[in-house]
Formats: structure tokens, sequence, C-alpha cells
């Protein structure tokens, strides 16, 4: 059974966007508690009970506490801070930004997705790159974070080229040309910057316009000189790598960053775990046994760094004839086994299609297009923006907290 201790710890993932902290950090979480059947409620004090945030606060709460083990049903309590308390809690958010600045540049607004899996080869980055076409497709800004490092493919799936250049913070956002902030070929170079590079500069993603959204991608594919360049980097240079990914490139407004995570469970998917404490993740697998096995173990990681698991998404699910006949060729059951084990939804089935493979290989994904898996990574995307992770909304909450001074009513 999950103790209050516990519950406290995956709250801690819960950021109230409009303050960017934890609503754990800022004391808003004054009660828990948890019955001898599993029954958890949680009370949340919040600035004004109008508050818009209030359906996401609450979603997000439910979506952490129920995944714990032992958790039969999660009921968040309202209450609203008194003037005091409003006061009190904007003093600790302004601290807490003072003392710990942002340790990068994915700002609280920005719904953060792990598309992950246990092993290689079960078309992660090909679901990646047709989700985030398929929701900048909708209108929304979408960021996407090839956190691949020895297996970069992204940028050749979403047809973007050209090398990442610098902006100057605090300027116009003119491209600047910036050293290198990569050996191609050196084995035991650092991505780092020198220190007076990082406090000046930053890293401007490329871009795309897919429909009237927008795609920002960021990938070691830009910093090569030859896409066959490999990288011979140990873990931690790796998971350093991605760091600067994260502190280092101007991201800007997103509604999403999606992120492509590598196989497995090591020094990378850690590494993020901790910089991006509230993300979710989404956990890629095929029908087979023995990769619905391993897809389990990246479901373990994540809750272990107490994120949530939005739900799964079973690829190459089988191979449709045009005579309309089904071949399950790589087996059959994986994805709704995977997602019943780790109690989550199977977002949907993607199909066996030549068109995925044609349109990673063109750079044109092929949910731009049609034919089956098209349709059925279109619903996925769809069901993802809408229901099981929608983007958040800052709508007008109480007034634009951190610009007003403490000492004023708070009330909306």
């Amino acid at each position: 059974m999950a103790t209050i201790e516990d519950i406290m710890a995956v709250l801690r993932g819960v950021i109230d966007p409009e303050l960017g902290s934890s609503i754990v950090d800022l004391g808003m979480v004054p009660k828990v508690t948890i019955a001898d059947d599993g029954f958890v409620m949680v009370k949340v004090a919040l600035t004004t009970l109008g508050c818009p945030l209030q359906a996401q606060i609450r979603k997000d709460v439910i979506a952490r506490v129920e995944q714990l083990p032992g958790v039969t049903k999660v009921k968040v309590e309202w209450s609203e801070l008194t003037q005091d308390g409003r006061a009190e809690v904007m003093a600790i958010a302004r601290k807490r930004i003072a003392e710990n600045p942002p340790d990068n540049e994915i700002l609280p607004s920005t719904k953060v997705i792990m598309i992950a899996s246990g092993k290689g080869g079960v078309g992660k980055s090909s679901v990646t790159s047709n989700l985030a076409a398929a929701m900048a497709s909708m209108g929304f800004t979408v960021g996407v974070l090839d956190a691949d490092i020895w297996g970069y493919s992204i940028p050749r799936m979403l047809g973007i080229e050209g090398r990442l250049e610098g902006v100057t913070v605090g300027s116009s956002d003119e491209p600047q040309s910036t050293a290198d902030p990569v050996n191609a070929d050196g084995a035991t170079a650092e991505p780092t910057p020198s220190s007076s590079e990082r406090s000046r500069t930053k890293i401007a993603p490329n871009q795309r316009r897919i429909g009237a959204g927008r795609l920002k991608v960021v990938s070691m594919g830009f910093l090569v000189d030859q896409e066959e360049s490999a990288l011979m980097w140990r873990g931690l240079i790796l998971n350093r790598a991605v760091q600067h990914f994260l502190e280092d490139v101007r991201w800007g407004d997103m509604d999403y960053l999606l992120i492509d995570m590598p196989p497995g469970t090591g020094d990378v998917q850690m590494g993020l775990a901790k910089m991006l404490p509230r993300a979710e993740m989404v956990i890629i697998t095929t029908p087979a046994l023995a990769a619905q096995k391993v897809a389990a173990r990246a479901g373990s990681m994540g809750r272990k760094n107490y994120l949530r698991i939005a739900g799964v998404i079973e690829n190459m699910t089988a191979f449709v004839a045009p005579d309309g006949s089904r071949h399950e060729i790589f087996g059959a059951g994986g994805g709704r086994n995977l997602a019943d084990e780790l109690n989550v939804p199977l977002l949907g089935q993607v199909p066996i299609d030549n068109a995925v493979a044609e349109g990673g290989d063109q750079g044109e994904p092929s949910v731009l297009g049609d034919g089956p898996a098209a349709t059925e990574l279109r619903r996925i995307a769809e069901l993802m923006v809408t229901e099981i992770t929608p983007p958040v909304d800052m709508g007008t909450c109480t007034v634009r907290l951190m610009e007003a001074p403490v000492e004023i009513s708070l009330s909306s």
C-alpha cells in the first residue's frame, strides 16, 4: 500500500502552470488521507476556486496518484486560500524563482510527453514524428527533442535540414553564427559550450510549418557533418548532451514537447526523468510477447521516477492486404496485455503500412496523407490532445500572479 510520503512524492510532479512550481512545494496540499480500502483523498488549496486550471490540476493529481500500488480510488477536495494564504504562496513562488532559476527552457505550460520503448526496432521514432506532425496539423506548436543521441533519425523523418544556430538572448532573435557545440567525429568530445558563450547565446531549434501549426526540432543530426557519423560517447556524456538540449535551446512557447527517447532504461532516461518530473510517458510496443515484456521495463522505470504513464501504443499491429485479408506478422495481443499490466489505456494499434516507411525516408510523415496507418495515427493524436494529455489552458485565472505585487488582492 502506498504511503502518504509516496503520494506527496508523486504530487511534486503536479505543477501549477501559472506559478511554475509544484503544488507541494507551494504548500497547496494541506491534507492527504488514505483509507484501509485504498481510497485516497487529496485536499488542494487554490488561489481561487474559479481558476480554469482547476480541471488541469485535478486531472494531474488523479492520474499520478491512482497509479500507486494499493490505490483504488482518488478524490480531490478543493479549498480556497485566504488572502494571507495567497500572499504566502506568492512569496514562496517568488523566492523559489529567485533562489532556483529554471534549469531548463521548457515552460510550465508546455505538456511534455516522453515516447519510450524497452527495446529498439518497434517504430518509436516513426510514431513520434507522425504524432508531432499530426498535432502540428491541428494548429499546435509542437517541439520534438530527439533524445536518441546515438540513433538520431527525427530530422530525416520530419524533412528538416540545416545546422542549429544561436540566437542572442534579449535580442530580436535574429540567428547569429556560433561555433559548433560538438565535434561530430570526436569520440571524447563533450558538447559543452564555453561558459561565456552560454551566458550570451541560446540555440534556436530548427522549424517547419505544417498547416496552421509549427514544429520545433532539436537533434544531434543537426550538429554532425554527415548523417552517417557515429557518436561514440559514454552514458554520462549522452546525458549531458540531452541536458544541453533542455538548458541551452530557446524553445519558447509550445503546446507540446514530444521526446523521442532512446530504447531501454539507462542514463539518458533517468536523467530526463529527473530534469522533467512533470513529464508523462507513452509506451510503444509491438504485438510480440517479447517486445511487450521488455516495454514493461520502460513503464516500470517511469513509475519508479514518479512519472505518469499516459498510455500504450501498439505499433506494427497487422498487415491488411489489398483484398482485405489481415495478417498478424508479429503476433497479437502485446499492446493490450501491456496496457492491462500497467493499468493504462491502449491508445491505439497502428497497422503495418509501407507508407510509414516511405514517408519517413522522404521526410513527409505518412499521417499527413491517406492510408490505414495515417488514419489510426491521426485518431491517436486527436485522442491525446482532447482526452489523454490535453494542452494547458492558461485562461484568465486569478490575475497574472507573477506580475502582481504580493500585497494586492488576488481574487478574480
